[in-house]
């Protein structure tokens, strides 16, 4: 049976997955449409190439063009091309070498095409991980803001965030992060000691003594809690006041937001929230949960759109 009828040119987020969809041929012709269609119309073409690089020259240092295809047959080992369309011409193609970009991972090559300045009107041929080549056709990833409080160093809702990208069948997601710093949150009340949730590197910059909630310290002090509501709780039942407190809940102070935001909330323990742009995992999340509310933030969001 034929191939579906090709309609790639204008979408954005082009992505070819599995990515031995991408064939990758030398080409001395002009690159122009007309030749190249010429060049391709009528020439057997393997069932599981949808995509054709061209590159004159060396691959590295080349002129490039991308184009997709259509076969007579889906299922003979070769058949005829019968359709080509083509996505960019050497004036639209960028390359990029990079070893470390996997090109089985939308997310991935829509960061590395943000690192080389290259938009939705440019196509980006990469040469990555593993030796393979692949393509992000009119790059516009979706932008998610990740809220997260450090120290730890990286923080841990943002690392969490580039490790299920760079394994779940998810739209091309450029993450921003937002740093709680903190040390600068505790110094919005200078005090000689202050109480933290727990142990984390980096807070011995703060020039004073740190206790440590979860330790439970035997005797109440003259700290400043740098906590949220569930830390104050955890006071009030350990020493039955409330001592002054620095907000450090990201819900709290991220506030409304009108773009998709990720973050997390001590008061939350097994299950996430959505609250319009914002998605909300308990602070203990882990990976499945991340992935959930991945999925439902941008559930809504073609991969190619």
């Amino acid at each position: 049976m034929p191939t579906s009828t090709l309609s790639f040119r204008q979408q954005r987020n082009v992505v070819p997955l599995p990515y031995r969809q991408v064939s990758v041929q030398p080409y001395a012709g002009p690159m122009t449409e007309a030749a190249i269609s010429a060049h391709l119309l009528g020439r057997e073409a393997y069932r599981r190439t949808n995509f054709i690089v061209l590159h004159r020259g060396n691959v590295e240092a080349s002129e490039l063009a991308i184009v997709s295809i259509a076969r007579t047959d889906d299922e003979a080992l070769f058949s005829p091309i019968t359709a080509v369309e083509v996505l960019a011409l050497p004036d639209t193609s960028v390359f990029a070498k990079d070893p470390q970009t996997d090109c089985a991972n939308r997310s991935a090559l829509a960061e590395l095409a943000h690192r080389c300045g290259v938009g939705a009107d440019r196509t980006l041929v990469v040469w990555g991980l593993y030796d393979h080549i692949n393509f992000i056709h009119h790059p516009d990833p979706l932008v998610l803001r990740v809220v997260e409080v450090a120290p730890p160093e990286p923080p841990k809702l943002f690392n969490l965030v580039k490790h299920v990208l760079s394994y779940a069948d998810l739209p091309p997601i450029r993450v921003e992060l937002e740093r709680i710093e903190l040390v600068e949150l505790a110094r919005q009340i200078p005090a000689k000691e202050y109480l933290v949730p727990c142990r984390s590197g980096g807070l011995d910059q703060l020039g004073a003594h740190v206790s440590f909630l979860d330790e439970r310290p035997a005797q109440r002090r003259d700290w400043v809690l740098v906590g949220c509501e569930r830390s104050l709780q955890f006071h009030r039942h350990y020493y039955g006041d409330e001592p002054p407190r620095v907000e450090m809940c990201p819900r709290q102070i991220a506030g409304q937001r009108g773009q998709p935001t990720l973050l997390k909330c001590c008061l939350l323990e097994f299950d996430i929230e959505r609250d319009g742009q914002v998605m909300v995992v308990p602070w203990g999340t882990d990976l499945v949960m991340v992935e959930h509310a991945l999925r439902q933030l941008f559930k809504e969001d073609n991969h190619a759109r």
